[in-house]
């Protein structure tokens, strides 16, 4: 039996390696995190509407419960739009806003079940049993769950694609929710900055906590 377990250990080695030569280079490494930072004010370039829903296709491939994909985004680009998310802004987060080509509203869809048919097409039935028979602040928290984990995928996609972003909460959901979704079946969670940052305006990093501090092993 042992040359059989050898071959067995041999090609798992194989498999394993050739998933670990999928690693990100240095470079790529230092695009998505080592010198990404959050931007707080842009440089007056567009991004083109196009390039943006290329980053949003790569942020859907990313896993979420159920193949739930509850995030839904407004893209506003325009000068109308901006001045619409304009009243719901913290002062201090006004004049990046309006600087930004781009600004996403992340939302979750509360009715996200009824794309199972779509998404789950296997299960779409039960799901929608499951989950619509939910009661409301239950959907409500299964979709903003899963709707955060898509705004960190899209987040890490943008900069991928060699654009700066800067997430944002401080800003009044009630307004963005009454501006731009009357009809109550999406409802806002953050917004994310898109463009090329004006890097006099980014601050130090701040510090960060070390894997010794956050890791544990069970």
């Amino acid at each position: 039996m042992a040359p059989l377990i050898q071959t067995e250990q041999s090609g798992l080695d194989e498999v394993v390696a050739r998933k670990l030569a999928r690693a990100l280079s240095e470079e790529a490494l230092r695009t998505v995190f080592l010198e990404a930072r959050t931007a707080n004010g842009f440089i007056d370039r567009p991004v083109p509407r196009e390039l943006l829903a290329k980053i949003v296709d790569v942020a859907l491939l990313g896993p979420t419960s159920a193949n739930s994909l509850p995030l839904r985004i407004v893209m506003v680009d325009t000068p109308e739009g901006k001045e619409r998310l304009r009243p719901a802004l913290a002062d201090q987060n006004v004049e990046k806003t309006m600087a930004a080509p781009a600004t996403a509203i992340i939302a979750a869809d509360l009715r996200f079940f009824e794309r199972y048919p779509r998404t789950f097409p296997a299960r779409a039935e039960m799901f929608l049993e499951l989950f619509g028979s939910m009661d409301p602040t239950s959907q409500r928290g299964f979709a903003w769950d899963n709707a955060l984990l898509q705004m960190a995928y899209f987040i890490i996609a943008a900069r991928a694609f060699g654009l700066d972003v800067g997430p944002m909460g401080g800003f009044e959901r009630s307004v963005v929710d009454h501006a731009f979704f009357g009809d109550g079946r999406w409802v806002s969670q953050y917004l994310v900055n898109i463009g090329f940052a004006d890097d006099t305006k980014t601050p130090p990093r701040l510090p960060r906590l070390s894997a010794d501090e956050v890791l544990r092993f069970a």
